[in-house]
């Protein structure tokens, strides 16, 4: 099962691709992932697009979620805004995790606790999400964060 297909003029004008002139194709719908992490403890994934266009999946998508990675393209910082928001309003715990490129991360995660105005509750990390060690990092740090979160 792929979720990735050649991008089309159908997104002209639709999709900001100013930042990625080499990208060539883009995910349908949804990305989805499974992981087994025992015989009776299984890891559902879902990645979700951001676009404003595929907002409505996102309710069904959190039900019954321990919790979220708001993936920040660090080229575009205020995309993120709507994620962060809609989490922060669902009391879903989620981290956000700066995604960088070649070790490259422009802003400290304090910098961008602060702009986009994260309580300091929330856990703030820099990953390259292309890395394996860095996404089992993203959700080592999401089971805890939420672990901690329905302790309180």
């Amino acid at each position: 099962l792929r979720t990735e297909a050649v991008m089309t003029s159908a997104s002209a004008g639709i999709d900001d691709l100013s930042h990625t002139g080499g990208k060539t194709t883009t995910t349908v719908a949804m990305d989805f992932g499974r992981i087994t992490l025992d015989d009776d403890l299984i890891l559902y994934l879902f990645g979700t697009p951001g676009q404003d266009r595929f907002w409505f999946m996102w309710d069904d998508l959190v039900r019954g979620a321990i919790g979220a990675v708001v993936l920040v393209d660090t080229r575009r910082l205020a995309d993120c805004f709507p994620a962060v928001d809609y989490f922060e309003n669902s009391g879903l715990p989620f981290v956000v995790a700066l995604n960088g490129f070649d070790g490259h991360q422009p802003y400290r995660p304090e910098e961008v606790r602060e702009a986009l105005q994260i309580g300091p509750d929330t856990p703030i990390i820099t990953t390259d999400a292309r890395h394996r060690a860095d996404a089992k990092s993203a959700l080592i740090t999401l089971v805890e964060h939420a672990l901690l979160a329905r302790l309180r």
